[in-house]
């Protein structure tokens, strides 16, 4: 479920990138927060 959100975030993040239209920096706070769960599932994983 996570890794679906995180990517769906990262895949936003990209087309916000490549596309002239951007939100401003709540694009960039999407992609800090798909790096945060992805790196909390990392973690959680090697317990």
């Amino acid at each position: 479920m996570l890794w679906t959100i995180a990517v769906i975030l990262i895949v936003l993040w990209v087309l916000g990138l490549v596309s002239s239209y951007t939100i401003g920096g709540f694009i960039h706070v999407l992609i800090v927060v798909a790096v945060v769960i992805v790196l909390i599932q990392v973690i959680q994983g090697r317990r």
